[in-house]
């Protein structure tokens, strides 16, 4: 793993992606999915705000989100429809327990490209409280969801209708916030930490989701047996497959994850990562094997689908062709041909030894 910074302006990621709305193909697909389901509140009906008020962290610190403030015949509506969602999200619709509930809190972020709505339900009974976001339903933030689910080790819930998109809360410690409080304390298993950075950097690559800047993937941290285990997991899709710069794609690249890319060259030797990223590839083999067919008809959707601009299309396909050393690459025409040749590029030896391996224990007769 190379430790080499982005400092130069034009190689950050674009401040600004516009929008792309989801196309006839993408909606089939969601509602064969399970993805698409009626919502009785929409993000059209969480943008009518009256007023919002600024929200500070402990500290006093702006934290770029505000409390929204809604006039009570407009709030009456929004908190009913948003327990209804919560069932939907967490209990298939089920609104036997919907008498527990009651929306403690909206909150809005103005900052970033989703301009998300932050909703905090509370369970009357006991206090305990719980969060999921109402967002816009992007076109290449549904396809990042949708490779995250079926290509990553972890499984998200999350539905559509229309424009607005409902997102479970993905629970864990914001990589910077790690970076500061919990990375170099005595107790944290740096090897282990080590191992999964890579992991992650190799997944974020091959999947080609970009923009994962410390701030945009939480470490969820698991007591094991004699410590813990770590995992990586992005919490931001928008920048999936949109970027025309390679480097945009790997994790190593930013400069708000030095402090992980130092960990991994102080802590495992080049044989050490390359057996790691190694070990990344065969699950992902396993799982583009698992599902294959819902796989290939979001190709077949995904590579018809305009999600970033010729420029930036153009721009990858010259640096991975280049990476690759094959020229395979300059016949792609979209993100979603990239994405896919990206994957059959780096994946075709594992999925070959995966093939022989089944051929192998295959019962007789």
């Amino acid at each position: 793993m190379q430790n080499v910074r982005i400092e130069n302006a034009n190689d950050l990621p674009s401040k600004k992606k516009p929008y792309y709305p989801i196309n006839a193909g993408m909606r089939s697909y969601l509602k064969k999915n399970g993805r698409e389901v009626i919502l009785p509140v929409t993000y059209e009906d969480l943008s009518r705000i009256t007023f919002s008020i600024p929200i500070k962290d402990k500290y006093g610190k702006d934290t770029y989100w505000e409390e929204a403030r809604y006039d009570m015949r407009e709030w009456e509506f929004i908190r009913d429809g948003l327990t209804k969602i919560y069932a939907i999200l967490k209990m298939e619709g089920n609104l036997n327990y919907i008498s527990h509930w009651d929306v403690a809190r909206i909150e809005y972020c103005a900052f970033g490209n989703s301009n998300p709505f932050r909703i905090k339900i509370i369970n009357n009974r006991n206090g305990n409280y719980e969060h999921f976001y109402i967002k816009l339903a992007d076109a290449s933030r549904i396809y990042g969801l949708e490779l995250e689910h079926l290509l990553s080790p972890n499984r998200l819930t999350y539905f559509t209708y229309f424009s607005t998109l409902v997102e479970e809360h993905i629970p864990g410690i914001p990589g910077d916030i790690f970076i500061k409080k919990y990375l170099n304390e005595s107790i944290a298993n740096k090897v282990r930490f080590a191992k999964e950075f890579v992991k992650f950097n190799e997944r974020c690559f091959l999947r080609l989701l970009g923009d994962m800047r410390s701030y945009n993937f939480v470490i969820d941290i698991t007591p094991d047996i004699e410590d813990v285990q770590y995992r990586l997991r992005a919490i931001d899709f928008d920048q999936q497959s949109y970027e025309g710069r390679k480097n945009l794609y790997l994790p190593q690249f930013f400069k708000e994850n030095n402090a992980y890319v130092d960990l991994v060259l102080k802590h495992l030797d080049k044989d050490s990562i390359n057996q790691y990223k190694t070990e990344e590839r065969t699950l992902m083999a396993f799982r583009v094997a698992d599902y294959r067919h819902r796989l290939m008809d979001l190709f077949n959707i995904m590579c018809r689908d305009n999600i970033s601009t010729p420029e930036k299309i153009e721009q990858l396909k010259q640096q991975l062709k280049e990476y690759f050393d094959t020229p395979k690459f300059l016949k792609c025409k979209s993100m979603g041909d990239i994405v896919k040749l990206n994957l059959k590029q780096t994946l075709v030896k594992n999925l070959k030894e995966l093939q022989e391996v089944k051929l192998k224990i295959k019962p007789a007769g």
